[in-house]
C-alpha cells in the first residue's frame, strides 16, 4: 500500500523556522512527483511546491516563491521529502499535508487533481 507520513508541525513564533518531513512507502519512489500542499482555515487547500524525485526538479506556488522562504528536498534513501520553512508568517498557519503521483519521472505538476496519494497532515501554527 502508497502509504505517507507528514510530520514536524508544531507552533512557532513569526519569524522562526520548522522543517516538515514526509515519510512514505510502498511505491517506487524515483518514479513518483511528491508535494506539500497546506489549507489555512476556512480556506482552500492550495499547492506549496514539487519535486521530481528522479532528478530534484523542484517547483513553488506563487505564494510562496520568492526570497527562497520555503525550500522542498528529497533523501530518495529515505524515500522522504522534506520542506524546509523559514521567515514564517502567521499567514503560513494551516494545516499541511504531502501527496504524491506516478510522474514517470517527469516535471512534477502544480495541480491538486493529479496527486492520487496523500498523508494525513500536518499542522503548522505561526504566533505573532
Amino acid at each position: 500500500d502508497v502509504q505517507l507520513q507528514a510530520s514536524g508541525g508544531g507552533l512557532v513564533q513569526a519569524g522562526g523556522s520548522l522543517r516538515l518531513s514526509c515519510t512514505t512507502s510502498g511505491f517506487t519512489f524515483d518514479d513518483y512527483a511528491v508535494a506539500w500542499f497546506r489549507q489555512a482555515p476556512g480556506k482552500e487547500r492550495e499547492m506549496v511546491s514539487c519535486i521530481d524525485t528522479f532528478d530534484g526538479n523542484t517547483r513553488y506556488s506563487n505564494s510562496v516563491k520568492g526570497r527562497g522562504r520555503f525550500t522542498i528536498s528529497s533523501d530518495n534513501a529515505k524515500k522522504t521529502v522534506y520542506l524546509q520553512m523559514n521567515s514564517l508568517k502567521v499567514e503560513d498557519t494551516g494545516v499541511y499535508y504531502c501527496a504524491a503521483y506516478w510522474a514517470g519521472r517527469t516535471v512534477c505538476g502544480l495541480r491538486q487533481g493529479l496527486y492520487d496519494y496523500w498523508g494525513q497532515g500536518t499542522q503548522v501554527t505561526v504566533s505573532s
